[in-house]
């Protein structure tokens, strides 16, 4: 059993009654909602409820994270994220993920649904209709209020005697100033004042506990009864609990330092997490030098006003809407919103040339870390300056067509390109982008009319780098469509005479790869191993991974027909273990399929049927069928008549259905483990 739930960044208080009643709880009801004010602590006990739960959910326990989501536009994308699905199909997602949950064992929480009640609402009810077996876990300041719903609400921690907002406030303290112990008789008196005046809602405790790093408990108490006392009568309209948080934020507020309060504001643009260099990049500016906002990072951080996640940096988000009410009182949040765009531009233009070289693989993790802020910036582009949308949606199309996130790519995609409807290079690229979005859809009559247009727009600015993308577009959806001397005479006529030089740019290296794709097609083995062989070869020198797993998979392909069966497993495996690194679902279950016919070329029935059994629970994440070139399908079924023929029919039924049953990524990790 798998899930994953984000671990825990500082220890756990308390909570026990809670714990057991959410235990009892998930046991007897499908949908339950944690309800209570923010900073309350219903993201954490989900956390501790959804760990303890896991042994019941044969399919693991799923989280999605909400918070950063601003609209309901990528609700769909985010939950299927975080179940598994990485759907390639044209269907609506919606339906998409129904089918995927339907005969599925699962836990799935939905983290900080406030402010999508409406969206979430109809999601978890056409979810637990969909799929019987299913049970959603919800946190929320309002109930979703769907039918059969069970509300639970989280309190505060008790402040009274030896209680547990005294152990978090201690804990906490011991944290920010080692050997400083509130238990103590000297602070005890103090330490009980700050837990009543911040009523025990744990994220006041957490900033106050931050704040012991440089004061006392008794300089913090007498602060924070100085702040209530002003406030006690200035008529603010929240909920107690609410104004309380709310007082305890603004109070940690006054305490960081002017710089790190404007950078405070300043990051409340970001969406989800964010490194030092996009910090910089987007806050710097007036009195916030580059190097001022490594030092505000910093001590943010150490005020627990910003979380750390490695090497990135994310704020709750109820400390994002405090920033982003004082952007506004700053009247910055135009300025900032257009500055965050433009860096994710340039983040965008950088992934793009960084794509061939020996970055690849990490900026498909960087693309992937930053996409809730590269949606951001689109929408917001959309907007203001379509032709930079169309730049930027072009950019990561790609990136996002090959990990999973093909629905954005075509979305936001689609929305450019009516919104620029001028001819530049921009609009071109995001033609391009578009039709490989769609191919891996399936939809090869529009794929088709895309690499038409994209043509046409090429010859027209006399591009060659857009030629040649053009040729790859064209020439794989002849590939796709079976139609190999077709695919390589566009790719041939597109690289022209300059045919010895795949590296010099990312399309002229896809072309070649459509080469030799086309010469397996026809037939033409031994030349077409020479030139996968030189592909491959170079793409190791440079570090070049998506191409080279693609050379992998012709190769593998090839020995097959040359009837080296050893030889294809080897590449096959080579294979996956490349499209792992990106993240390419629709690549991982074409080189099982690929696998399990070198495996049953050699006389392994079950491990064959074992491997086709986890291509298939691959097969199932994209959407799709089987897939592939025409000349793999027939492979596939002479290699799996071979492995029931080994083992009977029975028993490959038998290993197949067990593998489809486990967790794909649980048996690719075998596979490349050479466990299978």
């Amino acid at each position: 059993m798998e899930s994953n739930i984000p671990e825990e960044s500082t220890s756990f208080v308390g909570r026990r009654a809670e714990l057991r009643r959410l235990d009892s709880e998930l046991a007897r009801h499908r949908l339950i909602t944690l309800t209570g004010p923010g900073g309350v602590g219903k993201t954490r006990i989900a956390m501790r409820a959804a760990g303890a739960a896991l042994p019941h959910y044969p399919d693991g326990v799923w989280w999605a994270d909400l918070a950063p989501l601003h609209g309901e536009q990528l609700l769909l994308a985010t939950v299927s994220d975080a179940v598994g699905l990485s759907d390639h199909t044209a269907r609506m997602p919606v339906a998409a993920l129904c089918e995927w949950l339907a005969d599925k064992q699962l836990l799935l929480v939905l983290d900080s649904c406030e402010h999508l009640v409406d969206a979430c609402r109809n999601l978890t009810g056409d979810l637990l209709t969909a799929a019987p077996g299913l049970t959603v876990l919800v946190t929320s300041r309002q109930p979703l209020e769907v039918g059969g719903e069970w509300v639970t609400e989280i309190e505060p921690l008790p402040v009274e005697g030896d209680n547990d907002a005294l152990a978090l406030l201690a804990e906490r303290a011991a944290t920010a100033s080692p050997g400083l112990r509130l238990t103590d008789p000297s602070h005890t008196a103090a330490a009980a004042e700050i837990c009543r005046r911040l009523e025990g809602i744990p994220l006041a405790l957490e900033l106050a506990g931050a704040q012991l790093a440089d004061s006392t408990p008794e300089r913090v108490a007498e602060r924070l009864n100085s702040r209530f006392d002003t406030l006690d009568g200035a008529g603010w309209a929240w909920t107690p609990r609410h104004r309380t948080l709310r007082t305890a934020i603004g109070w940690s507020h006054e305490l960081c330092e002017p710089l790190e309060r404007l950078l405070w504001a300043r990051l409340s643009v970001f969406r989800g997490s964010f490194d030092e260099t996009s910090a910089r990049a987007v806050c710097a500016g007036g009195p916030l030098s580059a190097q001022g906002v490594r030092t505000a990072l910093a001590g943010l951080a150490a005020k627990s006003v910003l979380t750390r996640e490695g090497q990135r940096f994310r704020m709750l988000d109820t400390l994002r809407e405090y920033g982003r009410m004082w952007l506004a009182e700053l009247r910055e949040e135009p300025a900032l919103s257009a500055r965050h765009a433009a860096h994710f531009v340039g983040f965008g233009r950088l992934a793009e040339t960084g794509w061939l070289g020996p970055d690849q693989v990490q900026w498909y993790r960087r693309v992937a870390e930053a996409h809730i802020d590269l949606c951001t910036a689109l929408d917001h582009l959309l907007v203001v300056d379509p032709e930079r949308a169309l730049e930027l949606s072009a950019a990561v199309g790609f990136f996002w067509s090959c990990c999973g996130h093909l629905h954005e790519a075509r979305d936001y995609l689609e929305r450019a390109l009516v919104a620029h409807r001028t001819p530049c290079p921009a609009r071109t690229r995001a033609l391009w982008a578009l039709g490989v979005g769609v191919l891996l859809q399936g939809d090869l009559e529009t794929a088709d009319e895309l690499g038409r247009q994209c043509s046409r727009a090429a010859r027209a600015d006399d591009d060659v780098e857009a030629m040649l993308a053009a040729g790859y577009l064209v020439g794989l959806t002849h590939l796709m469509a079976g139609r190999p001397l077709a695919a390589y005479s566009v790719a041939d006529q597109a690289l022209g005479p300059l045919v010895n030089a795949p590296f010099d740019s990312p399309a002229r290296l896809r072309c070649h790869l459509i080469r030799v794709f086309a010469l397996t097609g026809l037939g033409k083995l031994a030349e077409a191993r020479t030139e996968a062989t030189a592909l491959r070869r170079g793409c190791v020198e440079l570090g070049e991974y998506w191409t080279r797993a693609y050379t992998d998979y012709q190769l593998s392909l090839i020995s097959l027909f040359q009837g080296s069966p050893k030889d294809s497993a080897d590449h096959a495996r080579a294979m996956l273990a490349g499209k792992k690194g990106i993240g390419d679902n629709f690549g991982i279950a074409l080189g099982l399929d690929l696998l399990a016919a070198a495996v049953a070329a050699q006389g392994n029935g079950e491990g064959a049927a074992l491997i086709y059994g986890s291509g298939q629970a691959f097969w199932r994440t994209v959407g799709h069928p089987q897939r592939g070139t025409p000349e793999l399908r027939a492979v596939r079924e002479e290699c799996e008549q071979r492995a029931r023929a080994a083992i009977g029919d029975h028993a490959y039924a038998d290993a197949f259905r067990r593998a489809t049953e486990e967790r794909p990524e649980a048996s690719l990790a075998r596979v490349l483990a050479g466990e299978l």
